[in-house]
C-alpha cells in the first residue's frame, strides 16, 4: 500500500527515504571537519614555513635527493600554501561558494608538497597526505541536503 489515509479522508504519499549518507551526522559534519582540518593544517604550514625561513637549524640537513631545494625555499612554499589553506578553511567554515573548489585544489597541492617534503619530516608528511585525502573526499562528496537547509553564502 503506497498511500496512507489520514483522518480527513485525503491520501498522502509517504516521504521518500533519504539516500545513503544523506542527512546523517557523518555526512553533514565531514565538510565542517574538512574546513577545520584545512584551517589547522594551514596554520601549521605557516609555522612550518617560518621555521624553514628563519633558520636552517630547525630541520635536519639531508643528503642529495631528486626534489632537493634549500630550506628557505621550502619555508616560503609552506608559508604561502599555509596562508592560502588557512583562508580557504575559514571560507569552508563560513560556507562560501568559492571555498569548496579552492579547498579541493589546496588539499591536492598540500598532498603534492608533503610528498616532496617527505625526506625532511617523513611522519608529518604522511599525516598531512592522509589529511589532504580526507579533505578532498569530504569536499567532493555530493551534498544531498535540500536547498532550504543549506546556509546562505
Amino acid at each position: 500500500m503506497s498511500q496512507a489515509s489520514t483522518s480527513s479522508g485525503t491520501t498522502q504519499s509517504p516521504a521518500p527515504a533519504p539516500g545513503p549518507g544523506a542527512g546523517s551526522a557523518w555526512a553533514a559534519g565531514s565538510t565542517m571537519f574538512a574546513g577545520v582540518l584545512l584551517l589547522v593544517d594551514g596554520i601549521l604550514g605557516i609555522l612550518n614555513g617560518i621555521g624553514g625561513i628563519a633558520s636552517g637549524d630547525v630541520y635536519a640537513v639531508i643528503g642529495r635527493y631528486v626534489f632537493e631545494w634549500n630550506l628557505t625555499a621550502w619555508g616560503w612554499i609552506h608559508l604561502i600554501i599555509g596562508v592560502i589553506a588557512a583562508v580557504t578553511g575559514v571560507g569552508i567554515l563560513k560556507n562560501a561558494g568559492w571555498a569548496r573548489p579552492v579547498g579541493v585544489a589546496m588539499a591536492g597541492l598540500i598532498i603534492i608538497v608533503n610528498f616532496l617534503w617527505l625526506p625532511y619530516l617523513p611522519l608529518w608528511g604522511l599525516i598531512n597526505i592522509a589529511i589532504g585525502v580526507f579533505v578532498i573526499w569530504a569536499l567532493c562528496k555530493e551534498d544531498r541536503r535540500s536547498p532550504s537547509s543549506r546556509p546562505e553564502v
